[in-house]
């Protein structure tokens, strides 16, 4: 894939931690970054689900986890994994953050709030 199919390996990440959870106050449990601009955003199995809400806004349609040790590349489109090229760094949240995160606002019941 390439910048034409919806990514740009030059493009930094956004931030550490989901750009709308944070600015809402709520908490995720794993991060996904946007191939194409960057965007960090929290998973489908988070709550808010807002990596998904953004390739609904922008048409930006493959992410990358943005977990540690994780590199794989989803494309919302065809609704599979794809290979594509390394992203520009950092390629995951900082190590001493937790997961779900952020720590201080993670609920002491997040499980059963998940489902």
């Amino acid at each position: 894939m390439s910048a034409e199919d919806g990514i740009d390996p030059d493009v930094p990440p956004s931030g550490t931690d989901c750009v709308e959870c944070d600015a809402e106050g709520l908490w995720w449990l794993h991060l996904r970054r946007c191939a194409e601009c960057g965007h960090v955003g929290c998973c489908d199995d988070s709550l808010a689900k807002h990596a998904t809400a953004h390739f609904r806004q922008t048409g930006h349609r493959v992410i990358q986890s943005f977990e540690p040790g994780e590199t794989w590349m989803f494309d919302y489109v065809t609704n599979d994994f794809v290979d594509g090229p390394p992203l520009a760094a950092p390629t995951h949240h900082p190590l001493s953050q937790t997961t779900p995160g952020p720590a201080e606002r993670v609920p002491a019941d997040w499980q059963s709030q998940l489902g």
